[in-house]
């Protein structure tokens, strides 16, 4: 699947603004993200380095290190990039997520949340992604069976214009033909319910999607 997509993050305007969000309208958001995330992330005890594609201004970038992990970044904007730098986040490289400037299996883990939506190729990313990770991928993206993605589309925000929203099933189907054969398991669940405190839920509708896979190193290993 490719499509054409214009990339609202490029904008100085919009990168200036974009870290406002977590820590306003975004608030609970963030906490509920965090939490699912989190929760993933536990399915990988032995990770210690992490990438982060489509870092943006660091937020999630600097998460991670908060957690213990070695953690770096990579995005295609410039402006985000020099947001990332002004917080004080781990290193953030420029580079394009459809070719990660990073060797075969050079990380444990690969993260991509909310990127996917914003990149004019996510089956080429996802295939970068399972290049340069050993264990796995954690994804957190918008479901497009959400009232949260009827919301953003009914907004008139150019910034939800720009996206594509995923379905569980079509994200599974991208990750099976990225991954050639190395998925050990995919585990998912869903948060951003529209039903005060609710957490996470293994049920297809809740506004943020996040998916874990596992990944069979050995394979990898038998291809070099």
């Amino acid at each position: 699947m490719t499509s054409k997509v214009v990339n609202p993050f490029a904008e100085p305007a919009v990168a200036a603004r974009y870290e406002n969000w977590y820590s306003g309208a975004g608030f609970d958001a963030d906490t509920l993200e965090k939490r699912l995330l989190g929760k993933l992330l536990g399915r990988f005890p032995t990770v210690r380095r992490v990438l982060e594609v489509g870092c943006g201004t660091g937020h999630f970038t600097r998460w991670l290190a908060e957690r213990g992990l070695d953690s770096i970044g990579v995005d295609s904007s410039r402006p985000m990039l020099l947001e990332a730098h002004r917080f004080g986040s781990p290193p953030c490289l420029h580079g394009d997520a459809q070719f990660l400037p990073f060797r075969d299996h050079a990380v444990d883990l690969v993260l991509l949340i909310t990127t996917l939506e914003f990149v004019e190729n996510p089956l080429g990313a996802l295939v970068e992604s399972v290049r340069v990770a050993r264990q796995g991928l954690i994804l957190g993206v918008l479901n497009r069976w959400s009232l949260l993605a009827v919301h953003c589309r009914s907004s008139g925000d150019p910034l939800w214009q720009a996206a594509h929203f995923f379905s569980i099933g079509e994200l599974k189907r991208l990750v099976m033909q990225a991954a050639k054969g190395r998925v050990q398991s995919i585990r998912w669940r869903t948060a951003l319910w529209p039903i005060p405190h609710l957490t996470d839920l293994p049920l297809p509708w809740g506004g943020f999607i996040g998916l874990a896979v596992q990944l069979d190193s050995d394979k990898q290993e038998e291809k070099e």
